[in-house]
């Protein structure tokens, strides 16, 4: 079996989707459910990692500062249920960049690989745009889709082919998918 990974974006998947971003902890909510599958996973051995846009920095609407405080409100949360995300990256970087940290780029992935030692082959990167699946194929992992953020709207305009992609309700359904293949020996 390969690495016991999976990577997650965070806006849309693991909260609620914002057109006005999400800029302090007040405005960081969970989607139902979505906290408590990380920490399923995490109790069944597998390793939960981030790799999230946030261009908010860029158009200065948050700082690092902000972003890290969000993400330390979302760590403290995750850990009264037991759970935990780590690692987490970010590209603060704007929609015209051209560096190789935002997503579709699969800079972030590529680091998680890097600093966790791991092939992305078999590793899930479950998200809500296309975006997140054109990284997850850049990056050698495997493109899940969820409905939740902008998946809905993703699955009704996007352009690339979703033969290859699971399309999940959200996190949790993921989850329960995903546990129950690995306890069964497959993967889903």
């Amino acid at each position: 079996m390969g690495a016991r990974l999976v990577i997650l974006d965070r806006d849309g998947v693991l909260n609620h989707e914002s057109d006005e971003f999400i800029k302090s902890p007040a405005e960081w909510h969970p989607l139902p459910g979505s906290l408590e599958a990380v920490a399923r996973l995490n109790a069944a051995g597998w390793r939960v990692a981030l790799a999230t846009n946030q261009s908010g920095i860029a158009r200065g609407l948050m700082t690092e500062a902000d972003f890290h405080a969000i993400q330390r409100h979302i760590d403290a949360r995750l850990a009264d249920l037991g759970g935990r995300i780590d690692p987490v990256l970010h590209s603060p970087d704007g929609p015209d960049s051209d560096s190789p940290l935002r997503k579709p780029r699969p800079g972030m992935l590529l680091e998680i690989a890097r600093r966790l030692d791991v092939d992305l082959a078999d590793v899930p990167f479950v998200g809500d745009s296309a975006r997140d699946l054109e990284a997850a194929r850049a990056a050698g992992a495997r493109p899940v889709l969820v409905r939740t953020g902008y998946g809905e709207k993703t699955l009704r305009t996007m352009g690339i082919d979703l033969a290859d992609v699971p399309v999940y309700a959200d996190l949790a359904a993921f989850v329960d998918d995903w546990l129950a293949a690995h306890a069964a020996g497959e993967a889903p």
